[in-house]
């Protein structure tokens, strides 16, 4: 969980674009009350670098605060950009 000025910043579009290059599978999305909530699954090495990275984010953002929790891998294979809850594409 990212919070901080996350939203509007290209947070997500660039988070993807970061896993990719690194090889790590996933997903992220923005919430309703202006988090951006991300999965990182992959090389302990790799999602480390995810991490550090949502610390900062894309040049735009202002990260404020990152909230880390470990959970059971989902198996994923690839990283992508969900909808806000509540919201369809």
């Amino acid at each position: 969980m990212v919070s901080g000025n996350v939203q509007g910043v290209f947070f997500r579009d660039s988070c993807r674009r970061t896993a990719s290059g690194l090889g790590v599978a996933g997903w992220v999305r923005n919430l309703p009350d202006g988090t951006v909530e991300a999965v990182f699954e992959g090389e302990p090495d790799a999602v480390q670098r995810m991490v550090e990275w949502a610390h900062e984010g894309p040049p735009m953002a202002h990260v404020e605060a990152v909230s880390v929790h470990e959970e059971e891998p989902e198996g994923r294979r690839d990283f992508e950009t969900l909808p806000t809850p509540g919201e369809s594409w």
